[in-house]
């Protein structure tokens, strides 16, 4: 933690009569004010609340440094970018906030990006080096970090969100460190996303003191209301039953597809669903995409939910057929403690021959889009309409479930989604505002540009109860 200045010593004369210089002076009179307050609360470290206050003002100690140094940069101006095989600029005072503070952009369309020399500091990396660009950059980041940065960059890419948001990375030499990530998509001529840029910031000291102030703040108030805990135990199951990932992301080790996907939240204060969406690679070398969901809200859906996908993952890597899966998961379902109705597609990819088996549950099969055109899977044009179908998982004991097949070609677009997704009309879902969007696929770049179209068509109407979807791009 950095020293504060002491309140005994007079604060350092401001270098010039401007007004940043003047703020720079009150923010260290300040200082001295805040930690001269400090050590007096500091004289009983037993009381709990004389613990909590002490890392209240260490923190606002923290805040002020952090003023302190924004300022002199604003004076100072900013540092010259690092170009990779340059020199670097010279170090900044160690532990400084200009030491933690970096910037970078990242061009969409020739995959090119550029870092500060601060940036390369921060994430303990060699200047000489390239920059990492989007898709490399989750490689530095926590494993349970990496939803959170690429659910930031996906709105940031799909939505033109800002971004603001925290993660941690693990540097070469293995300490970890918390960063603060600020930015906003850049747009082209026809507002098409070209490039995103950001400001990313050191916060690992600040914020292990804001944890002191959380702990010494529970030790005060030990309860929690029961419907906040109600709230968090529905929230955290979904959370780890969606994919870590929500965007267009490489299969590790392979660039057999090209992967989207999104889930589209209901309405705020609406408890959490039980719709999600998933890829995985399984040990032959096929790929497992699916969607599905369990009826209802809260926290038996959530739990049920992960105890579903768990499931479905784990029998797929043992090899097993999506028609076979699709039994075994509506026995489960049908023979757990609390019963529950659900419904899913599975499909798995072979991409040595690019085939497609399938096969759902009660659930909306997987579009196919094609040379400018859309259709249902298992429902070629002029031919009758035969596509696999079953009852929903959990609805009876002996339920049986067909398994289809489809060979795919180089530039095909798979959609699946959650029934969510689009308008009904009494039982029947309307698959039409989705099918007419094949010109607009055809024309699409990569499956996130897909993804992007079917949620400015569909998001409307998602967003009124929930829906996930998955795009599989077959690349040229």
């Amino acid at each position: 933690m950095p020293s504060p200045r002491p309140a005994d010593r007079s604060a350092a004369p401001p270098p010039g009569h401007g007004p940043v210089d003047a703020l720079i002076s009150q923010t260290r009179r300040l200082k001295g004010h805040v930690d001269a307050v400090r050590r007096d609360a500091a004289d009983n470290t037993a009381d709990p609340r004389r613990r909590w206050e002490r890392a209240l003002y260490d923190l606002a100690l923290h805040q002020l440094d952090d003023l302190d140094e924004h300022l002199a940069q604003l004076r100072e101006g900013p540092p010259p970018p690092a170009s990779p095989g340059t020199a670097p600029a010279p170090e900044s005072p160690e532990g400084s906030l200009l030491s933690r503070v970096g910037s970078a952009e990242w061009n969409l369309l020739t995959d090119e990006a550029g870092w500060s020399a601060e940036l390369y500091r921060i994430l303990g990396r060699d200047p000489a080096t390239p920059p990492l660009t989007l898709d490399e950059l989750p490689s530095v980041v926590l494993d349970e970090d990496r939803s959170t940065l690429t659910a930031m960059v996906t709105d940031c890419l799909v939505d033109a969100k800002r971004i603001d948001g925290e993660f941690r990375i693990v540097r070469p030499d293995g300490a970890v460190r918390t960063v603060h990530m600020m930015g906003e998509p850049v747009l082209d001529a026809d507002g098409s996303t070209a490039s995103m840029w950001a400001v990313l910031r050191d916060v690992s000291e600040l914020r292990r003191s804001q944890e002191e102030v959380s702990e010494t703040r529970d030790s005060l108030r030990p309860r929690r209301h029961p419907a906040h805990t109600g709230h968090r135990l529905a929230v955290e199951p979904q959370e780890a039953v969606l994919p870590p990932w929500h965007g267009s992301l490489r299969l590790p080790h392979r660039g057999t597809l090209d992967l989207a996907g999104r889930h589209l939240p209901a309405p705020g204060g609406t408890p959490a669903d039980g719709d999600w969406y998933d890829a995985l690679e399984l040990p032959d070398g096929d790929l497992l995409l699916s969607a599905g969901g369990v009826i209802g809200h809260g926290v038996a859906v959530t739990t049920g939910t992960a105890m579903l996908l768990g499931a479905l993952r784990g029998m797929a890597t043992a090899g097993t057929a999506p028609g076979r899966l699709m039994t075994w998961l509506n026995r489960l379902l049908d023979t757990t403690l609390q019963p529950a109705l659900g419904s899913a597609v599975c499909c798995r990819y072979r991409p040595g021959t690019r085939t497609l088996q399938w096969a759902r549950a009660g659930h909306p099969a997987p579009l196919l889009f094609r040379a400018g055109t859309g259709r249902v899977l298992g429902a070629p044009p002029g031919t009758p309409h035969e596509v696999p179908s079953g009852v929903p998982l959990g609805a009876t004991p002996d339920g049986t479930y067909g398994q289809a097949e489809e060979t795919l070609e180089a530039g095909d677009v798979l959609l699946l989604h959650t029934d969510g997704l689009l308008p009904r009309h009494g039982d029947t879902a309307d698959v039409r505002p989705l099918l007419d969007l094949a010109p607009r696929l055809e024309a699409a770049r990569s499956a996130l540009d897909c993804l992007r179209a079917v949620v400015e068509e569909c998001g409307g109407t998602a967003h009124l109860r929930g829906a996930c979807v998955l795009v599989a791009r077959i690349p040229a």
